[in-house]
């Protein structure tokens, strides 16, 4: 029997989304979307740090005032998977250092004075927090958590779960770049896959063929400033609090999003050793440095490749 096309795009987590998925009929597929966006959404509406309503302002309101407070068990395994990320990094990929975002207003195309920086440092570090299951303690009142680095990428991966529990064996689903096979095209091929080129938006630097799999990328192209001819992004590191700036981009490929996700960002702020610990990682990835340089175990220059 063949199966049906379907595809859906929305709009979650503040970037464009989209569903693909073969299907016996249009129903089964929409109804698959379905629940798999609604759990999107419902990930946005508990861990986004723009919502007054959500669990994670719920958090903060506590680190605000040094305070405790129990959390669910989600939360708790996302809360483990952080800890595992810090530790694997060295400290660089901290959870607390979402504060440092007072600090660089990317709109306003000028540096922060150094004071402040240092007046935001004495907040942010993960050690300065006490995190006994269920129960997570902030020792230093001014404190805040961001699952920004994790939570876009689980619910990657929870979406492509629940499609598959409806029966969907072939499909993609792509939260704003962060992607996760659950098989490939009904046909038997390889979904395609670009990778955009970090300093020109128009340009793919490399296109992979997926069967199944997860890709994830960090960059310093999202969000920057230009100053005196010097790029700062998005990416920052929580023990200096100024942006990297020895890769341009990275892309990871993995088993899960969420795995990739934190192995892209993490190569990007271990900065000159970003590339050497994703060699000793062993996942298949590609990197990019601000010169224009690339390499990784799936740079190529055929710039179409699988990668199973």
């Amino acid at each position: 029997m063949k199966l049906k096309y379907y595809r859906r795009e929305f709009k979650a987590m503040g970037t464009p989304c989209d569903i693909q998925l073969f299907a016996r009929s249009q129903a089964i597929a929409s109804q698959a979307a379905d629940m798999a966006i609604a759990d999107v959404q419902r990930l946005e509406a508990l861990y986004s740090r723009y919502r007054e309503t959500s669990f994670l302002s719920e958090i903060n309101r506590v680190a605000a005032v040094g305070g405790s407070l129990d959390v669910d068990e989600e939360t708790a395994c996302l809360l483990d998977y952080a800890v595992t990320c810090y530790e694997q990094s060295d400290g660089l990929f901290d959870i607390t250092s979402g504060l440092l975002r007072k600090a660089w207003k990317f709109d306003q195309g000028k540096l922060p004075e150094q004071a402040f920086i240092d007046e935001l440092l004495e907040k942010v570090g993960w050690h300065k927090v006490i995190w006994k299951r269920p129960v997570l303690t902030f020792s230093v009142p001014g404190m805040e958590i961001d699952f920004g680095g994790v939570v876009k990428e689980y619910a990657v991966d929870r979406a492509a779960a629940l499609c598959y529990t409806q029966g969907i064996k072939h499909g993609v689903v792509n939260l704003g770049g962060d992607i996760k096979v659950i098989g490939p095209r009904d046909d038997s091929s390889p979904w395609r896959v670009g990778i955009r080129h970090p300093r020109s938006r128009d340009v793919l630097l490399d296109t992979l063929l997926l069967y199944e799999g997860a890709l994830a990328s960090s960059g310093d192209y999202e969000r920057c400033i230009l100053v005196n001819g010097v790029r700062y992004g998005h990416v920052l590191n929580p023990k200096t609090g100024w942006p990297v700036r020895h890769l341009a981009a990275v892309s990871v490929v993995g088993d899960f999003c969420v795995v990739a996700g934190s192995a892209s960002t993490i190569a990007m702020l271990k900065e000159g050793e970003g590339a050497g610990w994703l060699q000793e990682l062993g996942l298949p990835h590609l990197w990019v440095d601000v010169q224009g340089v690339s390499g990784g175990s799936i740079a190529t220059r055929s710039k179409v490749q699988t990668v199973r």
